[in-house]
């Protein structure tokens, strides 16, 4: 039906207007009643009555309101909408309507035309008093900044200003819907779609409120611009709150977009026209194709410089930061706190899902735990970096457990702007940045034990049905409960289901031949196969005495896991190997070319050393298999770790070895037979001889015990000083359950052996060098024992001849070579010891006391 004008407001006013009552009364109702229309009062006559409303429908009329009829499913108000194509744009076209209908028109009824007319502005729709500003242009302005409108000039000031008022309105509600529209788009996540959600409930009740009004407007007499104003006055500052969040979600990929765009686009747009114009393209025409381009780029623009949408936890941190920044505003700080609710709650039920099944759900990327799919278990067996526990599931910021955040490494994405949030998921909700660590770590845990195939059992603490948000201490109380019940379960199932102690005994017994027999039976039996080149020995006749080693020397938890280990050869020697990981030799080609020079040097040097051939007793080392999850513990990474240490005492062993069968050559005849040259030979050069002779075997001795003296010195340093005393610390430390965490767990078993290295002196290339010099010097002499033991005999068969013996001379100059040699660097060595004991490794003060006692010995 028509709705009702109110007659008591006008009737005092009929008469200053030519028309009979009844007319009067025509054309109120007609006012009140049109929806879109630019014919209001086209053919009214001072003698007839207006044209109606019924009138005006009748087919065949060319009325742009019915244009675009097809388009009736998508948007049911576009009988409101006028077409942009095949009419001319309503900006002047109304302007001039209004000036020509508000001539002599009462306020009362402005009034009346401006309330028609606000009730579908206010829903984006323009009218025919308040229509669209002259600067927006629907294809070229950004919808997300909202459409403008501007009234006509012609209306009263007192409606004009009230008017004014209100038409914010308009703009924040266009803008939201846009903003609502683009990011409900699949790319931009869940939480951007629960915010989205949240803003579509609202609006709701805003569109709600339209509807009350509009129903006030039809049938109430006593409804006015200033009760609109009051019902509306409130909405306005929800929709601006609204409207602010979604301008900097908008723009959090460019801050410097809102500023740039509204300083130039005044500037710029008449020139640039007139430059379009110059070269023959139209402003219609290129706008419309820029609108186009800018249409096709817009989600991927929204992305930002860093290719990365603002969504997920980076949305959450905007609306955090901004309740916090607005706390002052108790509807602001409702409004954001009910929207950050709502919109985290997807982020939440991730979290949840993480921690409590290990089981990651982040289909577009917005969380902050990341997932590299590239990295399974079956890397673990080739992996020296433990790149299985330490990438496969990391922090999306590169926050690690030592409390540094590499944002430089790959895969961390760069910040917005120099020093700003990071991008998408990569951004922490402020609310969970101190509970990230253990987010991270719960899941991990958790899915550890289920690539086990182990069944999580769920932690009855755990509340399943509660609706947590970021701001609920419940949240945190789960978290905390879920990494306490997940960190648990696996240490139980490392140190008690998968026995790792007995496995770390098993391996220090091996490596660290502290309490093992084996080793000596091994070197005993394999001594022919050992002194073959490294490519010339037979692992499988190494492997074969290997086993018969364990089998022989072997009991208890050490047979159990004999079957874990096996021979194998490195390929370069251990002191070669070390010194080109701890010497950092970078060499860059200068001007002059000395640089290119040494770097060819070097190059030539490592391709002689890699044609040199290596013993197999300086290549040998043993390797062990564990299976997941203890590879965990016991991975590539540490079993490196146990080679070097390993290999380290078995060359000393060796050597030891060589020495002491040096000893038992050393005394046989010819080197405790007396000796006494033939009675032909003078007795002043007898005696001259004899005395030669004596002093150089002495010498050989005396070289002999100072070597073997170095060598069980350093073995007993390295294993009753070092590793015997660190051991005793993790042991004493696991057995206790002082380690309360996994991490720690690993982080523990790692210090212990980069311990172990640096107190055995691997890790310092200056005494890496110093002591490599001087054990290959003790091993190279006792390859020498039968050289020796032949000069020995020779000089005692020449004793006899007349002549004498001739080759004394060469005898005392290659001794003296060893000698020089090992004093040289035995001081060198002792030096070195003595400053770092001194300065940095307290723990080499033992080890000078027992080199001096050498030394004092000479």
């Amino acid at each position: 039906m028509d709705p009702y004008t109110p007659r008591s407001r006008i009737g005092g006013r009929k008469k200053n207007i030519t028309l009979s009552a009844k007319e009067y009364t025509k054309v109120t109702g007609t006012i009140a009643s049109v929806r879109r229309t630019r014919q209001y009062m086209e053919d009214e006559t001072a003698e007839g009555p207006p044209i109606t409303f019924m009138k005006k429908l009748v087919p065949g009329r060319d009325e742009p309101s019915f244009i675009a009829e097809t388009s009736f499913v998508r948007a049911p108000l576009n009988s409101r909408v006028v077409s942009s194509s095949g009419v001319p744009k309503s900006n002047s076209k109304g302007k001039g309507k209004a000036k020509d209908t508000l001539d002599g028109v009462p306020v009362d009824i402005q009034e009346a035309l401006l309330l028609e007319d606000l009730l579908f502005v206010l829903m984006g729709i323009e009218g025919t008093y308040i229509t669209y500003h002259p600067n927006y242009s629907p294809e070229d302005d950004d919808p997300l900044q909202g459409v403008r409108f501007s009234v006509s000039p012609l209306l009263d000031p007192s409606l004009r200003d009230l008017v004014e008022r209100i038409l914010p309105l308009a703009t924040y509600y266009t803008a939201i819907t846009s903003f609502i529209e683009l990011r409900s788009h699949v790319d931009f996540g869940l939480v951007n779609h629960a915010l989205c959600a949240a803003m579509r409930d609202m609006l709701k009740d805003y569109q709600t409120l339209l509807a009350q009004l509009e129903h006030a407007f039809s049938t109430s007499p006593q409804f006015t611009l200033q009760k609109l104003w009051f019902y509306v006055h409130p909405t306005l500052h929800t929709l601006s709150l609204l409207y602010l969040l979604t301008t900097e979600l908008a723009t959090a990929d460019d801050p410097s977009t809102a500023l740039s765009d509204s300083d130039s686009a005044s500037a710029s747009d008449s020139e640039e026209d007139a430059r379009n114009e110059a070269l023959g393209l139209g402003g219609t025409k290129l706008k419309a194709v820029l609108s186009e381009i800018n249409k096709g780029s817009r989600l991927g623009a929204d992305a930002g410089t860093s290719g990365i949408a603002v969504k997920g936890g980076e949305v959450l941190a905007i609306m955090y930061e901004r309740m916090q920044n607005m706390s002052g505003d108790p509807a602001a700080r409702t409004l954001y706190g009910a929207l950050l609710h709502s919109s985290g709650r997807p982020y939440i039920e991730m979290v949840q899902a993480w921690i409590r099944t290990g089981h990651l759900v982040d289909p577009y990327e917005e969380l902050c735990v990341k997932e590299s799919k590239f990295i399974d278990r079956g890397t673990l067996e080739m992996d020296y970096t433990d790149e299985y526990w330490e990438r496969r599931y990391t922090l999306r910021d590169g926050s690690t457990m030592n409390g540094s955040s590499k944002r430089h490494q790959a895969g961390v994405p760069p910040p917005r702007t120099v020093g700003g949030r990071l991008p998408g998921g990569a951004c922490v909700p402020p609310a969970l940045e101190r509970w990230k660590l253990k987010i991270l770590l719960a899941g991990k845990y958790l899915n550890v034990i289920r690539e086990c195939g182990i069944e999580i059992g769920r932690d009855p603490s755990h509340a399943d049905d509660e609706d947590l948000s970021m701001d609920d201490e419940k949240l945190y109380k789960s978290i905390d409960d879920a990494y306490s019940h997940a960190n648990r379960t696996l240490l139980q199932l490392l140190l008690q289901d998968q026995q790792l102690m007995p496995r770390l005994r098993s391996l220090k017994r091996f490596f660290f031949l502290s309490q093992s027999s084996f080793l000596t039976h091994l070197l005993d039996l394999s001594h022919t196969e050992l002194r073959k080149s490294a490519k010339s020995a037979s692992l499988v006749k190494l492997q074969s005495l290997l086993d018969l080693a364990l089998n022989t020397d072997t009991q208890g938890e050490d047979a159990m896991f004999r079957e874990d280990l096996r021979v194998i050869m490195a390929g370069s020697g251990l002191y070669e190997w070390l010194l080109k990981v701890v010497s950092v030799n970078g060499i860059i080609a200068g001007e002059d070319g000395e640089g290119a020079d040494a770097y060819e040097e070097q190059k030539k040097e490592k391709e002689k050393d890699d044609k040199k051939q290596i013993l197999a007793i300086d290549a040998l080392t043993l390797d062990y298999t564990v299976k997941f999850p203890l590879s965990l513990v016991i991975s590539r990474k540490t079993i490196l770790r146990y080679q070097l240490i390993f290999r380290f005492l078995l060359h000393l062993k060796h050597v030891e070895q060589s020495l002491s069968s040096m000893w038992i050559e050393h005394k046989t005849s010819p080197w405790r037979r007396a000796t006494r040259p033939a009675d032909t030979v003078p007795q002043s050069l007898a005696d001259d001889w004899h005395t030669d002779f004596e002093n150089w075997r002495k010498r050989v001795f005396l070289l002999r015990a100072r070597m073997l003296s170095f060598v069980q010195q350093i073995l007993a340093f390295a294993t009753f000083e070092v590793l015997e005393p660190n051991w005793r610390k993790l042991e004493g430390r696991l057995e206790a359950g002082k380690v309360e965490t996994v991490d720690q767990l690993l982080r523990d078993h790692v210090d212990f052996l980069d311990t172990c290295l640096k107190e055995c002196m691997l890790t310092s290339s200056k005494l890496l060098r110093a002591y490599s010099r001087l054990i290959v010097t003790c091993s190279t002499f006792a390859l020498y024992t039968a050289s020796f033991t032949k000069s020995a005999n020779q000089a005692l068969a020449a004793a006899d001849m007349p002549e004498g013996d001739q080759a004394m001379a060469k005898r005392w100059d290659f001794l003296s070579k060893f000698e020089t040699n090992f004093n040289h660097w035995f001081k060198v060595h002792l030096d070195c010891v003595q400053y770092y004991a001194s300065s940095e490794n307290v723990s080499l003060l033992p080890l000078v006391v027992r080199l001096n006692s050498i030394k004092a010995a000479v």
